[in-house]
């Protein structure tokens, strides 16, 4: 993503990218994203990606050097904590609202996770830019929701179940398209929580 040229590395990639506006930089980003759903991410060349979005390769090559460079910054462009803000004033009606939330998301997610699968097990980079972008948001976000359920006295400090709701809810994610062979969406993951998260919490 920067340039390794001997006369300031910096200043030729802040050039390098300023060819581009913001709004253009995204459109790439959701061009290689989508080609990795779609395709696989072996499949997927940057002139495949000139060709989609209607740009010349060297376009891309200029603002990143390799398949693997492009796909860590497009990764790293969708960081975001999407279950922020989620503050209902009880932990189980916050806990169904995460459901709710990540049902909407999951699928498009999911088939990410599932093309870079292989990839991201000899890369190194591109497994960090992965959990950075689709994974630690959320669990910061959701270890924040069961701060809160702790403070306000909804479920005890020390209750063993709380070290294991992030794995639960980004689990099933996960284990439901090779168990049942369809994606978890918001009606299955509210289920999940109220079946098996709310009852390990003691909360109903």
């Amino acid at each position: 993503m920067t340039s390794q040229a001997a006369d300031g590395p910096e200043s030729v990639a802040a050039t390098r990218r300023s060819k581009i506006t913001p709004e253009r930089e995204q459109e790439f980003f959701d061009a290689v994203l989508n080609q990795v759903r779609e395709c696989g991410y072996e499949a997927v060349t940057m002139e495949g990606v000139a060709a989609s979005t209607r740009c010349s390769k060297s376009t891309l090559y200029r603002q990143w050097k390799t398949k693997p460079q492009f796909v860590v910054a497009a990764l790293r462009s969708r960081r975001r904590a999407r279950l922020a803000g989620i503050d209902t004033g009880s932990l189980a009606e916050d806990l169904r609202e995460a459901a709710r939330a990540t049902g909407r998301w999951s699928t498009h997610d999911s088939e990410l996770l599932q093309a870079l699968g292989h990839a991201v097990t000899g890369d190194e980079e591109l497994a960090k830019a992965l959990r950075e972008a689709l994974i630690d948001p959320e669990i910061a976000a959701l270890r924040e929701i069961l701060r809160r359920g702790v403070e306000r006295g909804e479920v005890p400090r020390d209750h063993p179940a709380l070290e294991y709701v992030p794995a639960q809810m980004f689990g099933v994610i996960r284990a439901r398209p090779v168990v049942d062979g369809e994606y978890a969406d918001q009606e299955y993951l509210v289920r999940f929580v109220e079946a098996a998260v709310l009852p390990a919490l003691g909360l109903t």
